[in-house]
């Protein structure tokens, strides 16, 4: 797997003051630990690097190989992506939450049956709040209280999925609506971390073991 210059340099860091905190790593960068999370993240999945609470990076001597293939890395979303549960905008807080649990789903996509445009997210959270808020409220549209596009993160299926990975530690968001181009949103499926983590799961251990 080839590493961002920045990602080259955290490995030099990291072996060179380890154990190290990610505060001191974003100090001789000059940049925030947020913008450093994603490579941080990499770094840590690939193996490169362990982090302990409280007390920092360490570099493990791993190879990345064995973590790590060259087919792995080449991936695309579309190789990975779930499928994803869609609603009509006029779907009401209670039908919702019926599909939220019956397949034991993070969020909602809202579209309109005949196009599948993405229209908007509707998550757990939200629907919480909207049945906590008093009154009917299991009967209010989700249109009413979805998040809308253009501010929901989108990736493509063709995208790699090491940017995608990216995306989603980044905006720490759950999933990634997974989309058939970006300029009409039409719903392919879903990237979520779960599926990340399955993968490398299996990449680690035989299926016998799963």
């Amino acid at each position: 797997m080839k590493f961002s210059q920045r990602q080259e340099e955290i490995i030099r860091i990291v072996k060179k003051k380890q154990p190290i905190t990610a505060d001191a790593i974003a100090d001789h960068f000059q940049l925030t630990k947020s913008t450093l999370r994603s490579d941080l993240a990499v770094l840590t999945m690939v193996g490169i690097l362990d982090a302990k609470p409280k007390i920092g990076y360490f570099y493990t001597g791993q190879n990345v190989e064995p973590l790590w293939s060259d087919q792995f890395s080449d991936l695309t979303v579309a190789d990975v992506m779930g499928s994803a549960i869609q609603v009509s905008p006029d779907s009401s807080v209670q039908e919702a939450i019926t599909l939220l649990f019956l397949y034991d789903s993070g969020s909602l996509y809202v579209s309109l049956p005949e196009d599948q445009e993405l229209l908007g997210i509707v998550s757990r959270k939200d629907l919480l709040r909207a049945s906590l808020s008093g009154g009917d409220q299991g009967q209010t549209a989700l249109a009413v209280i979805m998040t809308r596009m253009p501010n929901i993160l989108v990736t493509r299926a063709d995208t790699p999925l090491i940017e995608a990975a990216k995306i989603l530690v980044k905006h720490e968001v759950d999933s990634l609506p997974v989309v058939e181009d970006l300029e009409h949103f039409k719903i392919l499926g879903k990237l979520s971390k779960t599926h990340l983590v399955r993968l490398f799961v299996q990449s680690l251990v035989s299926e016998e073991d799963l």
